[in-house]
């Protein structure tokens, strides 16, 4: 069964029956702003797409690391890594993975016939971690927003290492957070893979492509099961120079910092405390939780009917709102402000005349 995802506009769009083009999209963690697409020859269009050596150069440094792969996106990693683990390690049966969290891994290793082990807010007890096991950790986790300093997930691979296991690591959304905290840098072994994305942070995810940061054993394997002509030649010239500018990877950091310092505080005065219990998230998305679990179902319907596109939880007790650009900020505050007054005002009492 296919799992639900932000960014379907148009299935929602359809459903409250308002044009996609007049929706405010925050279902997503894509960066409200992009990086600007540079002129690409036509030759480049027409060409099937060549390995691109100042990509990977690019890729290599912008990451720390020394060996990666260049994807279409992390998906393709993540429905494939189990079946590639059992092959590596027949002797893997355990996965343990963040109750809240991108649901792909763990719909992946279920499939694969894991047992899947799920922990909460802190990483499972690391001295009950099994031989051969995988420890799945999204480092800023999405949708929660925790983190974990990079101290923390080398104690991990030391130990996982040891248990002859494998640590997974999504760092889909971490270009946001403090510098030198990514663990690209720390992956020498075949016991750790690193998931990186571009679109997110560049915003430019309709381009689909990320990369996978291995050991060359792990980089060969993958290159030769995804096979060729996986990232379109313009994306890869465009990805290119987007990772080598370093001078816009400031700024965009501190624009996002920006609109999300403004957004929380915005959201924290529209909705009292009386009705969410807290705010977490990065730069790149909030997510607001309630004292009552049904008010998130409620304020997300009443929200879609005003045209904004938010991310329910799977557990439908929380709200995911993507970065807004500050143009778009006063719209959602309006919406935020009605859709909360419907929820807390008293219903209306008809007249009895019976």
């Amino acid at each position: 069964m296919a799992l639900i995802h932000g960014g379907q506009l148009q299935k929602v769009a359809k459903k409250y029956r308002i044009p996609a083009a007049d929706w405010l999209d925050l279902s997503t963690g894509i960066a409200p702003n992009s990086y600007p697409i540079p002129d690409i020859a036509l030759n480049v269009w027409q060409q099937l797409p060549q390995q691109s050596l100042k990509l990977i150069s690019a890729a290599k440094q912008y990451y720390q690391c020394s060996e990666l792969v260049i994807t279409n996106g992390s998906q393709a990693i993540i429905k494939a890594l189990p079946a590639l683990y059992q092959q590596k390690n027949s002797n893997a049966k355990d996965v343990y993975l963040p109750e809240r969290g991108y649901k792909e891994h763990a719909h992946a290793w279920r499939i694969a016939g894991y047992n899947l082990h799920f922990y909460q807010d802190l990483l499972p007890e690391i001295n009950s971690l099994t031989p051969h096991c995988v420890v799945v950790i999204i480092n800023p986790n999405n949708p929660t927003g925790q983190f974990f300093a990079r101290e923390v997930i080398k104690k991990y691979h030391h130990k996982v290492s040891q248990l002859e296991g494998l640590l997974v690591l999504d760092e889909a959304f971490i270009d946001v957070m403090p510098s030198k905290q990514s663990y690209c840098s720390e992956v020498h072994n075949e016991h750790c893979l690193v998931l990186r994305s571009f679109g997110k942070f560049f915003g430019l995810a309709g381009i689909r492509i990320g990369f996978l940061v291995a050991n060359n054993d792990w980089c060969s394997t993958f290159t030769e099961l995804l096979g060729p002509w996986q990232v379109n030649g313009p994306a890869q010239i465009i990805a290119e120079r987007a990772l080598s500018d370093n001078h816009w990877h400031t700024k965009q950091k501190k624009i996002l910092n920006e609109l999300r310092t403004t957004q929380e505080r915005m959201l924290r005065q529209v909705f009292p405390t009386t009705l969410i219990a807290n705010i977490t998230g990065c730069d790149l998305f909030l997510t607001v939780s309630f004292h009552q679990s049904d008010s998130a179902k409620e304020l997300y319907h009443l929200l879609c009917q005003q045209g904004i596109y938010c991310r329910l939880a799977d557990e439908q007790d929380t709200l995911r709102f993507g970065i807004t650009t500050e143009e778009a900020l006063s719209h959602l505050k309006d919406a935020c402000l009605l859709a909360q007054k419907k929820l807390t005002s008293p219903p209306t009492l008809e007249n009895n005349t019976s």
